[in-house]
């Protein structure tokens, strides 16, 4: 029972991060739309390297664990904000899944953000290594 406990972190930040990343390097390649889209919800194109810059370095920090607390709160924060901008129109049927699905996840970012990476992340690594002042004592 504790290796599934151990390896239910890393497999849930993976899922959690895998579709920012997709996301994001979509985004890239689509950069035209994406941006034409974002000016017709009322946001400035310009914000669009930032949103890539946070889903494909977010994703890619989350994956390995590595300052996870700071970026999943991030990423929870982004996702609401996104949420309510792209999804707000809850008449449409589709746009409520979407509203809650996004909502869902921003949940699930926060409770990485309450219980850390877990044992097979960079952070837990980085903790666990004695630090020099330490090692000289």
């Amino acid at each position: 029972m504790k290796t599934f406990q151990e390896l239910a972190a890393p497999v849930g930040r993976v899922l959690l991060a895998l579709m920012f990343l997709l996301a994001g390097l979509n985004k890239i390649s689509g950069y035209s739309g994406t941006q034409g889209f974002m000016e017709s919800m009322g946001l400035p194109g310009a914000l669009l390297p930032l949103v890539i810059l946070l889903e494909v370095a977010g994703g890619i920090l989350l994956m390995l664990g590595w300052h996870t607390r700071i970026t999943a709160f991030l990423m929870a924060g982004f996702t609401i904000l996104a949420t309510l901008i792209f999804h707000s129109n809850l008449g449409d049927p589709t746009q409520m899944l979407f509203f809650m699905k996004n909502l869902s996840i921003a949940g699930g970012l926060l409770l990485v953000v309450s219980h850390g990476a877990g044992p097979y992340s960079i952070d837990n690594r980085q903790a666990r290594r004695p630090t020099v002042a330490a090692s000289h004592a």
